[in-house]
C-alpha cells in the first residue's frame, strides 16, 4: 500500500506527460486537417464575388472545355475527311516523287512545301479547336480577360502541407475526383466495347477486303467511337460544372466578421452612417418646417400622406412640392400647416400620386395641372386670397 502511494506521483507525472502529448497531437491534427474555411457560414457578398472574378477565380470545369474541344475537333475531322485525305495523298506523292531528285541537305524546295501542307492539314482543325476552347470557357463564366492568375504566388510554391493532404486525399473533392475518373474510364470502356462488338464481324473480315474499303471502315468506326465518347464526356462534364460551381461558392463563403468588415469598408462605419442619417434627418426636419410654413396648400390623404405645395406665378412654371411625408411625418406636416394657417385640402388620389411620383423640390407634371386647378380654387374660396394659376 505504501509502495502504491509512493508510485502515485510518478503515475500522475506520466498522466501529465501523456496529456501534453495528446494536446500536441490534437494541435497537429487541427492544424493539418481542419478545413481552413471553418466558420465561413455566410454567403459571399457581391463585392467578394466581383473581386474573385477580377482575380480570375471563377467557377469552371476543365471537363466542359475538353469535351467541347474534342467534339468539335472530331466533327471537323469527319467533315473535312476527304479534303484532308486528298492533301495527305498529294503530300506523300510529292515527297516520294522527289526523294531521288532533290538534295535533302537543302531546304529550298522541301521547306515551302512542308509549310504549305502543314497549314492545309493542321490549321483547319487547330482553328476549330481554338474557337471551341474559347467557347467552352465563355459558356461557363462569360467573357473575362485577366493576367492576375499569371502573377507569381509564393503560397503556391510553399503550400500548406496539411491543407494539401486534406484536399488531395481526405476531402469531398478528392473522393469526387476519384469516382469521376473511374466513372469516365468505365463508361468510355463500355461504350468502346459495345461499338466494337457490333462491328467485330466486319473488322475480322477486313484482311480479305480492298485496302481503301478497309481504311474507310476503320476510319468510320473510329469516328463513331470518338463522337459517342465526346457526347458522353460532355454530358458528364455538365455534372462536373455544377459540382465546381458549388465548390467555388463554398470557397468564397465568409465569416460573419468578414461580412461586417467588408460592409464597413464599402458602406462606411455603421456608427458614422447612423450619425449622418440623424444629421440629415435634423436638416430635413428644419427645412420641412420652413417649407410647410411657406407653402400655399397641403394636400392630404387625409391620414397616410401629406404633400405641401408652393406656387408663385412670377417665378414658377407650375406648383412645386416643398415637403412630403407618410404616416408620422404626414401628421407632423399637417400639424405645422395648422399652426401656420396653411390651407389643408383632402384629395386622396392626388396626394397619393404626388407622394409617389414627385420628389421634394420638383414641379408637378402636366398631368396633375387640372387637379391642381381645382385644389387652388378651393384654397381661394377658403382664404379669399387670389392664387393665379397659369
Amino acid at each position: 500500500m505504501r509502495r502504491a502511494t509512493a508510485l502515485r506521483p510518478l503515475w500522475r507525472r506520466g498522466e501529465i506527460e501523456r496529456g501534453r502529448f495528446l494536446a500536441q497531437v490534437a494541435r497537429i491534427h487541427v492544424q493539418w486537417f481542419a478545413a481552413e474555411d471553418e466558420g465561413r457560414t455566410e454567403d459571399p457578398t457581391e463585392q467578394k464575388v466581383r473581386k474573385s472574378r477580377e482575380e480570375g477565380k471563377v467557377a469552371k470545369s476543365a471537363d466542359v472545355s475538353s469535351a467541347i474541344v474534342l467534339l468539335f475537333s472530331v466533327v471537323t475531322l469527319g467533315v473535312l475527311g476527304r479534303y484532308l485525305m486528298a492533301n495527305m495523298i498529294e503530300m506523300v506523292r510529292f515527297y516520294l516523287g522527289r526523294a531521288g531528285e532533290v538534295d535533302t541537305t537543302t531546304t529550298g524546295v522541301l521547306a515551302p512545301a512542308f509549310y504549305s501542307y502543314f497549314a492545309r492539314l493542321v490549321l483547319p482543325v487547330a482553328a476549330v479547336a481554338f474557337v471551341s476552347a474559347v467557347v467552352g470557357n465563355v459558356v461557363q463564366f462569360g467573357f473575362l480577360f485577366t493576367t492576375k492568375p499569371l502573377q507569381p504566388d509564393f503560397n503556391r510554391v510553399a503550400p500548406r502541407f496539411g491543407k494539401w493532404v486534406q484536399r488531395s486525399f481526405l476531402s469531398t473533392e478528392a473522393l469526387y475526383n476519384l469516382f469521376r475518373s473511374l466513372g469516365k474510364v468505365l463508361l468510355i470502356g463500355a461504350l468502346a466495347f459495345f461499338i466494337i462488338r457490333g462491328r467485330f464481324a466486319r473488322l475480322t473480315s477486313l484482311s480479305r477486303a480492298p485496302f481503301a474499303l478497309s481504311v474507310r471502315f476503320v476510319a468510320e468506326s473510329v469516328f463513331v467511337l470518338l463522337v459517342s465518347a465526346s457526347i458522353v464526356l460532355l454530358v458528364l462534364s455538365l455534372f462536373d460544372y455544377l459540382f465546381q460551381r458549388r465548390q467555388h461558392r463554398d470557397q468564397l463563403k465568409m465569416t460573419k466578421q468578414e461580412v461586417k468588415e467588408e460592409r464597413k469598408q464599402y458602406e462606411g462605419d455603421p456608427l458614422i452612417r447612423s450619425r449622418l442619417r440623424q444629421r440629415m434627418q435634423e436638416i430635413m426636419t428644419r427645412n420641412m418646417v420652413q417649407n410647410v410654413r411657406n407653402a400655399d396648400v397641403v394636400v392630404t390623404n387625409p391620414t397616410h400622406f401629406a404633400v405641401a405645395l408652393e406656387y408663385d406665378a412670377a417665378r414658377m412654371s407650375a406648383p412645386q412640392v416643398t415637403a412630403k411625408g407618410q404616416d408620422a411625418i404626414a401628421q407632423r406636416i399637417r400639424g405645422i400647416a395648422a399652426d401656420n394657417e396653411v390651407p389643408t385640402i383632402e384629395n386622396k388620389p392626388l396626394a397619393r400620386a404626388l407622394y409617389a411620383e414627385v420628389e421634394v423640390g420638383e414641379v408637378i407634371p402636366e398631368k396633375f395641372y387640372e387637379a391642381m386647378v381645382i385644389v387652388l380654387r378651393e384654397v381661394y374660396r377658403m382664404t379669399g386670397k387670389k392664387v393665379i394659376y397659369g
